[in-house]
């Protein structure tokens, strides 16, 4: 359980939540694990599936505190809200911004100001942890022209401009990538980056992590009341979760590519867990996405101190704290958005 942001987070998939007086209660095993005072929150988010008596949802509804679902892997199940909740504000003032290229402009370069920061580091850490097995130089130079390119970004004028930036610093970035994988270079190698079908075991397994991401934070996303299908440097398509894409730019390099080099070059997954198929394209076998799916699961939990917050979080809740750090800069709470920056 974690207090943040005016939210509370239950992480015990077991526990059961229910109300007493004024206070929510948080049960296992009908032992308390918790007491809090519901004026303290403005949402609750619980991941699990034993749920929460219909006496805390009521409560939570005439006091317009969300009740947020998840299944203890992440994923957005259900939200109890009351009659005057503000999320259709929040939505409609969402759709404003995103109507906005000014707004969208500025959001934008926040998300890319993220990625291009935490790609540099993900290459900092590279370079200091293996030194003698990398390429230093070579790395060194992708990490300054990447700096090159993160100054450039307060300056773009258009989202066109801003596009190009991102575009140069991630072929920098991915020029190195092949750099950072040490083990099973013969069946793990990263030449570019390929997809739709993928076709190498690298990019089949940064596909499928993207994916696990791209899911994590829409479900983030949808459980402060923003629109996941509507965001501001990925324009609206039918079908395609913009704004979690959107959001994804600064998580990518630090949680979906770490997660996938760090399993390769731990040989925690072999190329057995890769079928070729006649056309080139490379799937993941049955046994192959279980063990990504554990990595990935014990990796969110694992601690991290947030930069903005400067409090110790799992790394399965840092999407929900930009989520919500998100939500408040579009209702003008914060002057802007402060994307989470890794070091």
């Amino acid at each position: 359980m974690k207090p943040l942001l005016n939210t509370l987070f239950v992480n015990q998939d077991t526990a059961y939540l229910s109300l007493d007086g004024e206070n929510i209660v948080v049960l296992k095993d009908d032992k308390i694990l918790g007491r809090f005072p519901l004026h303290n929150f403005e949402q609750i988010t619980t991941f699990g599936y034993i749920g929460a008596s219909p006496a805390l949802m009521k409560k939570c509804a005439e006091k317009n505190i969300a009740l947020n679902f998840m299944t203890p892997e992440g994923r957005f199940m259900a939200r109890v809200i009351g009659k005057t909740n503000g999320n259709v504000l929040l939505r409609k003032e969402q759709y404003r911004w995103s109507d906005s290229e000014d707004n969208s402009l500025n959001l934008a370069k926040c998300f890319i100001a993220g990625k291009l920061y935490n790609s540099k580091w993900v290459l900092e850490r590279t370079k200091r942890d293996h030194p003698m097995r990398v390429a230093v130089d070579k790395l060194q130079k992708a990490i300054d022209h990447i700096q090159e390119q993160m100054q450039h970004i307060l300056a773009a004028k258009d989202m066109d401009e801003l596009r190009g930036i991102e575009g140069k610093a991630a072929v920098l970035y991915f020029s190195v990538f092949d750099d950072m994988i040490l083990n099973q270079k013969e069946n793990f190698f990263f030449k570019e980056r390929n997809k739709r079908p993928p076709l190498d075991n690298m990019n089949c397994l940064l596909s499928f992590i993207y994916a696990l991401l791209a899911n994590d934070i829409a479900s983030a996303l949808e459980g402060v009341g923003l629109d996941s299908y509507v965001g501001f440097l990925h324009r609206d398509r039918p079908g395609r979760q913009s704004l979690a894409f959107d959001m994804m730019e600064e998580f990518r390099p630090i949680l979906a590519d770490r997660v996938a080099v760090t399993m390769v070059n731990r040989k925690k997954i072999t190329e057995n867990g890769f079928i070729q198929k006649e056309n080139g394209a490379v799937l993941m076998t049955d046994d192959a996405r279980k063990l990504v799916l554990e990595a990935w699961h014990t990796h969110k939990e694992e601690q991290i101190t947030h930069p903005f917050l400067e409090e110790k979080i799992k790394w399965g809740l840092v999407p929900h704290v930009q989520a919500i750090l998100l939500a408040r800069c579009i209702r003008n709470d914060l002057d802007t958005y402060p994307p989470f920056l890794w070091k």
